[in-house]
């Protein structure tokens, strides 16, 4: 059958010992490699942020295929994700993605279901994208993902501007407070790897209860 097309603990010792032993690459003008004071509280504050809700619009652009996606919702509760994509472009209806890191179900809108133990070969797969959920789950907070090694750069602010981890660059383009109950979140990230290229702009933001899945 032919696939439908588609679309915490604290991290203060994780980032000094991973960016110790990031290869460096030279600075882009303007920003700097050096936290802000105040940088540890506030990494303290997104790890925090541990079941949520957000909408918005993903696209991507690769040399294989391109297209957008509306994120109608995506749940997060610890480590488990629920994201619920459209996407007219691709013909696609509503399809679900649930997993954990390591773990993903993708079900089509017709019912049929997909599991495998690498997330991002199903993605792949399905839709020819080079998506990587896993890290997207913390990158989209503004944090790195753990257990690889990254490197930060922040603007004159003191705002974090840019993750590099994983041969990605993700770009944190906009930051803006939704809600008075989560600290300030990025709204529109870039994320770029050689000739891909994934951006996400996220409309609305907000806390959720804990669920069981």
């Amino acid at each position: 059958m032919t696939l439908y097309r588609l679309t915490l603990t604290t991290l203060a010792t994780l980032m000094l010992g991973a960016c110790a032993s990031t290869s460096m690459q030279p600075l882009p003008d303007g920003l700097s490699d050096q936290p802000p004071a105040g940088w540890s509280d506030r990494q303290q504050a997104l790890s925090s942020v541990r079941h949520w809700q957000l909408q918005g619009k993903l696209a991507v652009r690769q040399p294989s295929d391109s297209g957008t996606a509306i994120i109608n919702r995506w749940t997060q509760d610890n480590e488990h994700y629920r994201l619920s994509l459209s996407s007219a472009f691709l013909g696609l209806g509503r399809t679900e993605l649930a997993g954990v890191p390591g773990y993903l179900e993708l079900t089509l809108p017709d019912g049929e279901t997909y599991r495998s133990n690498n997330p991002q070969d199903l993605i792949h797969a399905a839709t020819g994208w080079q998506l990587p959920i896993d890290s997207l789950t913390w990158w989209i907070k503004g944090l790195p993902s753990p257990g690889d090694n990254f490197q930060l750069l922040f603007n004159t602010s003191g705002q974090l501007a840019v993750i590099r981890q994983q041969g990605w660059e993700i770009r944190y383009e906009r930051w803006q407070t939704f809600t008075e109950q989560l600290p300030t979140l990025p709204a529109r990230i870039t994320a770029l790897k050689g000739d891909k290229r994934v951006r996400l702009a996220i409309t609305d933001w907000q806390p959720k209860d804990p669920e069981p899945f």
